[in-house]
């Protein structure tokens, strides 16, 4: 085994401007990108799981992985040659409204690695004590929302849904106080760090927080800081200064990466529940895994977070709504550069034409056609759609099992049936007149199908790439937290393994293809979830 080293190439902190002030204290930033601040010192860490397959793209072997210098470096107890620790400074808009400074109040960014095949990765402890912009918390992390955050990071990757990443999930053997329900209840729980890993951490957060500012000279630093590392290609041809038209194509690419990535979110049933502007990567990432869900029974007014239970501005069915939302405080900002309403205006307004014809061909993959026809397809999707309502229906068992549906070659309404029944929750309760209509739907979904030069065991084979038959429940990661909590990592290693091949039979772990059951109904953790963490 060899020793730990990374080839550091921090380009954020070399290019753009830090806070001058070295000690770690809350404050109010100007000025600056970022401040510098060493992670808090863990009492025990404990290596609890890694991904291997992150670990390849970062060049660490198994070994080094399992060495207890791995645990001291991704604890926060080792700071390595050319490591120069920092936490972000950004604000946000959060449920609507303008909050001000935000900022990496439990994050802090290790430094940016050079891997062996020329890629850029930041490396983030989540979890590791205070910093300049944690306001009134103590920047730490508890077990439960850091399993819940390593496994997700995972289990999105291997979906095909746009990411950051996770490394590695380490138990700091201290306990960290947290009002779980904010009812006025604290409890102690155990200490975790999360490694995140990602091409950046910048967030819309980052140009509003300048704006708010007046910050001209910084907001054009972060700019072309950005553009020139994450989206040089936009510069191809290009030579001089970056201008008004360079940073127009720039916005027009983000708005189609986080098109893109919430289209990914609606085809697996990903709920975020906290899509706050500070939430909302520049590179079109899924980012900060707090009270996140996936839809059970499919409920387009679902959110899994409590703090948003009231007015359910995060629920599933507004997320593309929200996006576009978020990206109009991103144009607010740069307006300040572009000085453009209406060429910005003209981006925004696009977003919905784009992310119809993404979600229209999303659809088509997950129904098994090769396009999506407008003629017949948006009324036999919306028909769908309020069939899975009426009727509690698990939305990941039932576009899997249609999937595997025979209705080419075998036309009897009972086998059908059988095989759907998996994904309601209570069959005994659906009647005649639901599955007469539910037959009226496979009739015409049928005859759709006719249009398609496909067989049935193509169709089966090419839907089962669109439609997952294992994502994270909520109910799952509970069960992995509560072992975990007992010492116990055999599941939460099991679902590592299980997640890597989401569209897989892999009937060894056929006992997770299941309905959410009863019992996780109601319980914290697996219906809903705050942001406590």
């Amino acid at each position: 085994m060899t020793e730990i080293s990374f080839k550091f190439d921090n380009r954020f902190n070399k290019a753009l401007p830090a806070d001058p002030e070295q000690v770690n204290f809350r404050r109010r930033v100007e000025g600056a990108c970022y401040s510098r601040v060493k992670p808090k010192k863990a009492i025990n860490p404990e290596l609890l799981c890694y991904s291997p397959e992150l670990a390849c793209v970062l060049d660490l072997s198994e070994a080094q992985c399992s060495s207890e210098e791995f645990v001291q470096i991704f604890s926060g107890n080792k700071i390595l040659t050319g490591m120069d620790p920092f936490a972000m400074c950004y604000g946000g808009h959060q449920f609507g409204h303008w909050a001000g400074q935000l900022g990496d109040g439990r994050a802090i960014n290790l430094g940016e690695v050079l891997n062996s095949k020329g890629e850029h990765w930041a490396l983030q402890l989540k979890g590791a004590g205070e910093t300049p912009y944690s306001r009134t918390a103590d920047g730490l992390a508890v077990l439960r929302s850091s399993i819940r955050e390593f496994l997700c990071s995972e289990a999105m990757y291997h979906l095909r849904v746009p990411t950051t990443r996770a490394l590695s999930l380490i138990s700091t053997g201290e306990s960290v106080v947290r009002d779980m329900f904010y009812d006025g209840n604290p409890q102690h729980e155990k200490g975790a760090v999360v490694c995140r890993v990602a091409p950046s951490f910048i967030r819309f957060g980052n140009f509003e927080i300048l704006a708010a500012q007046g910050d001209v000279k910084t907001l054009t630093e972060l700019c072309d800081f950005t553009i020139k590392n994450h989206f040089a290609h936009l510069l191809e041809g290009h030579s001089g200064k970056i201008g008004k038209e360079i940073y127009l194509n720039w916005f027009r690419e983000v708005t189609q990466l986080s098109a893109a990535m919430v289209v990914e979110w609606m085809r697996v049933g990903f709920v975020h529940g906290v899509m706050n502007t500070d939430n909302m990567s520049i590179l079109g990432l899924t980012i900060d895994y707090g009270p996140y869900g996936w839809l059970e029974n499919y409920d387009p007014d679902w959110t899994p977070n409590t703090t948003d239970a009231e007015n359910a501005r995060y629920r599933f069915s507004r997320q593309p709504y929200v996006v576009q939302w978020n990206l109009y405080k991103l144009a607010n900002s740069l307006m300040l550069l572009i000085e453009d309403a209406a060429a910005l205006e003209n981006i925004l307004t696009s977003y919905g034409d784009l992310y119809t014809l993404y979600w229209q061909q999303m659809m088509a993959n997950k129904l098994g056609f090769k396009r999506f026809d407008p003629r017949c397809d948006e009324q036999l999707i919306n028909e769908l759609e309020a069939l899975l309502v009426e009727v509690e229906t698990d939305m990941t068992i039932f576009f899997r099992r249609l999937s595997e549906l025979p209705v080419l070659t075998v036309q009897e309404n009972e086998q059908h049936f059988k095989m759907l029944a998996d994904a309601w929750y209570q069959p005994e309760r659906v009647g005649d007149t639901y599955k007469s209509r539910l037959v009226e739907w496979l009739q015409s979904y049928r005859q759709r199908l006719q249009t398609e030069d496909v067989d049935e065991a193509q169709r089966h084979c090419e839907m089962k790439k669109h439609n997952p038959k294992y994502v994270l429940r909520n109910y799952m990661a509970q069960l992995a937290i509560d072992a975990s909590e007992r010492g116990d990592q055999s599941i939460l290693n099991e679902l590592l393994q299980l997640l890597k091949k989401p569209y897989d039979e892999q009937f060894e772990f056929e006992h997770w293809f299941a309905k959410r059951p009863e019992w996780a109904r109601e319980r914290a953790g697996c219906s809903m979830l705050s942001c406590s963490s």
